[in-house]
């Protein structure tokens, strides 16, 4: 990879960690991924206008899509609320491909190489690592952050066929945050039953510059993959669990232990390995 291929890469995996540090520390947790899809919402209404619309056939993907994000958003907040950030996020990031890996083993009888079964090990040994001891992440926490995983997993199954039939990917993805800008607030508002009195106090404020980070993130690692090739811009990307512990202690000020960046080494390793497969 080139210096440009991995500047970019990790930029979007510390701004990554960033945003969901955002989340991790706001007072309502289900409020502030709420606001964060506001930035993401204008810039794809922006896309949207510019661009021809998508083929229409993949509305009903755009739809279920956008449907399997705003679970995510709803569990993932849920997740932060009982856990710290250096616990939820290699969580997250680890059963990703643990589970697509695992999927495929059972399921299209793809043979495990030794990458494979290297990175299964890492990643489930460092999740096992969350569950066990003194300093446990809580079972609510790591229920919730497994059921996230399985919920990218899905979303991302999801776009995977329905941009075949959109016909313009870009297109494809700005309908797609459109309709997820839609129905967070009205998740929220059906959850809650209510909104805060000042939309964008000072935690909507954060919110929002967690919103414009995640977009800035999401475009660093398109224009990394547009320049670099896929397996390895995947396995650099996972430097992000990583980011996460340093993060997590520099702004959310969370113990750092050598056990939980152990941990996080080692499912970013792990990650990276399948990624690399």
């Amino acid at each position: 990879m080139t210096p440009i291929v991995v500047s970019l890469v990790m930029f979007s995996a510390m701004l990554h960690a960033t945003w969901n540090a955002i989340l991790r520390g706001g007072d309502d947790h289900l409020w502030t991924v709420t606001v964060m899809s506001l930035a993401t919402t204008a810039a794809a209404l922006v896309v949207a206008i510019c661009l021809p619309p998508p083929d229409l056939r993949c509305l009903p993907y755009v739809l279920t899509s956008a449907s399997l994000q705003v679970v995510y958003s709803v569990f993932l907040a849920s997740a932060y609320r009982h856990g710290d950030l250096s616990q939820v996020y290699p969580i997250v990031r680890g059963s990703v491909p643990l589970m697509t890996t695992i999927g495929a083993f059972v399921f299209a009888g793809q043979r495990l190489s030794p990458h494979l079964l290297l990175g299964v090990a890492l990643i489930s040994g460092g999740i096992i690592s969350l569950v066990i001891g003194r300093r446990r992440a809580a079972p609510k926490a790591v229920g919730f952050a497994l059921a996230t995983g399985l919920l990218v997993a899905g979303y991302v199954t999801v776009d995977a066929l329905g941009v075949r039939r959109a016909g313009r990917p870009l297109a494809y993805a700005a309908w797609i945050f459109l309709a997820y800008g839609a129905l967070m607030p009205l998740t929220y508002g059906a959850l809650r039953r209510s909104f805060p009195s000042r939309i964008l106090g000072r935690q909507g404020l954060k919110a929002l510059a967690g919103g414009v980070a995640s977009l800035v993130s999401y475009t660093a690692i398109l224009s990394a993959l547009a320049l670099g090739a896929l397996a390895p811009v995947s396995a650099l990307r996972e430097t992000s669990v990583v980011f996460s512990a340093l993060v997590g202690r520099w702004l959310l000020h969370e113990r750092l232990t050598p056990r939980r960046m152990l941990m996080c080494v080692a499912v970013a390793a792990g990650a990276a390995c399948i990624a690399l497969a």
